[in-house]
């Protein structure tokens, strides 16, 4: 039964994401509705790594500058440790749809199908990440602060979880994700007894 289960949902894999590229990743314009969520403050935080990055490229420079030691080598030094980080610093995009889910970094973008996870894991470490793995090997890291402040992406990646877990996919990840949904609907509790001025 379990072999059946995971055929059918290989079957389902290769319907999704096209018969002869099995582990193609569509591009956002063409999933099924496009883009439904996204992260509200993502652009904020962007912008605000730049400006960190800029800030520290042209702080180098001048300083060079000034203290007249400045030559093409340690410019373009100082550029490539701006460039750095701001590489370092600027959060992934967050986007979901129709049953799926996708980071996109500076270089490429990673994408699962939220109806065909198989785990939910959290990381712990410096940052705390939410690892999602699909059918097709497919895996996404996201910092679950995104989820929480955006009920949004929240509602399309636990819709598709539950879809998952209906299929008998999802073996790995209910205590993540029952962790994450109390906490996001404490927070959620909390905001509406602010807003009510109960709290």
């Amino acid at each position: 039964m379990g072999r059946r289960q995971t055929l059918r949902a290989r079957a389902r894999v290769r319907e999704a994401y096209g018969r002869h590229h099995p582990k193609a990743r569509p591009s956002a314009g063409d999933a099924p509705g496009g883009v439904r969520a996204w992260d509200r403050n993502w652009r904020r935080e962007a912008r605000t790594a730049w400006w960190c990055g800029l800030s520290l490229g042209g702080v180098l420079l001048l300083a060079d500058l000034a203290r007249g030691g400045l030559d093409w080598q340690r410019g373009c030094s100082w550029t490539a440790i701006g460039a750095a980080l701001v590489g370092v610093l600027r959060p992934p995009r967050i986007t979901a749809g129709e049953d799926w889910l996708a980071a996109r970094g500076l270089l490429r973008e990673h994408r699962v199908r939220t109806d065909l996870l198989t785990q939910v894991r959290r990381a712990d470490g410096v940052a705390p990440r939410l690892v999602l793995r699909d059918v097709g090997g497919n895996r996404v890291e996201l910092d679950p602060a995104v989820l929480a402040a955006n009920p949004l992406l929240w509602h399309r990646l636990d819709a598709g979880a539950r879809r998952s877990r209906e299929r008998g996919l999802l073996r790995e990840g209910t205590v993540p994700l029952a962790a994450l949904a109390a906490r996001i609907d404490g927070e959620g509790a909390r905001r509406l007894l602010k807003s009510a001025g109960l709290e």
